[in-house]
């Protein structure tokens, strides 16, 4: 599955950007799908495992600069949490 273009559809729709906002989406159960940098501090990596449940958690395979510049954000992005999106349309 390629990463990118999961993240280019997932962008059209709500998007929590950030790793206290992704942990919090997790928490409530809003999140559908969390995406993480492959530098993702592994503190944020262990409560993102700790509260998933059943949401697929993918790699982007680029530091958090280069998944800042692809979320078209002037900042690095360590996570982000996918809210209003359709999952199937997602992973196809």
């Amino acid at each position: 599955m390629d990463v990118e273009k999961v993240l280019k559809k997932a962008l059209k729709g709500k998007v929590y950007l950030g790793s206290k906002r992704t942990i919090k989406a997790l928490k409530r159960g809003e999140a559908k799908l969390v995406i993480v940098s492959a530098n993702c501090p592994k503190e944020i990596r262990e409560k993102i495992e700790r509260y998933k449940k059943n949401v697929p958690v993918l790699v982007y395979p680029g530091t958090n600069m280069e998944l800042g510049a692809l979320c078209g954000k002037p900042f690095s992005v360590a996570s982000l949490a996918v809210i209003d999106a359709d999952i199937e349309l997602l992973t196809v």
